[in-house]
């Protein structure tokens, strides 16, 4: 459990900083250079993932309950993680309506996916793994669209086919994680079987 508490504290911590501590931030972008800054964040944010992995990976050998989630909560999961995957791909997708209604759908995305696994999975280390990622989404969400409203921030939308290329994109990517590679990845199948 301490590598997986390690890596939560690496991987949100680093992604924290511009919520906590922008001036800081700002700071070593002035002081590294922009690319300076993003090579060290990205280091940091793979060392914590990694982390991430292998303590998540870790605990599930030893499971603690703390809750044991109704069956049904699985299915609804498996539903909740549509919508996710769909503003997962909005976030990449340049002048969608969904990014005009949502402002952040990366953040959105994983504030839902992290509520889908949070409900349906009731031992310590999912407690700790998804309760962490959906508190961080709540307060990045928040903070990003502070600043939004702060720089007066606009999203153009362009034509409806960037939203059905997102829409397209994330049930594509949904279908493939959800029958297969979550299977594969993570060793459970969200449809069973």
């Amino acid at each position: 459990m301490t590598l997986l508490i390690l890596g939560l504290a690496t991987f949100l911590g680093v992604h924290s900083i511009r919520i906590f501590a922008a001036g800081f931030r700002d700071a070593q972008m002035a002081k590294l250079g922009p690319n300076g800054w993003k090579a060290l964040y990205s280091i940091v944010s793979i060392a914590g993932f990694v982390l991430i992995v292998y303590g998540y990976a870790d605990a599930r050998m030893t499971p603690v309950a703390v809750w044991s989630p109704p069956p049904w909560t699985g299915h609804l999961a498996a539903l909740l993680t549509i919508p996710a995957f769909i503003l997962l791909a909005a976030a990449y997708v340049p002048g969608t309506r969904i990014k005009r209604a949502v402002g952040h759908p990366m953040v959105a995305g994983v504030k839902v996916w992290a509520f889908a696994h949070l409900i349906a999975n009731g031992t310590l280390a999912d407690v700790l793994l998804f309760g962490s990622f959906f508190a961080w989404a709540i307060l990045d969400y928040a903070s990003a669209r502070r600043r939004d409203r702060a720089a007066c921030t606009e999203y153009v939308a362009g034509p409806i086919t960037r939203d059905l290329s997102a829409v397209v994109a994330g049930l594509a990517a949904w279908t493939a994680f959800a029958f297969w590679l979550h299977a594969w990845l993570i060793g459970v199948r969200p449809f069973g079987g």
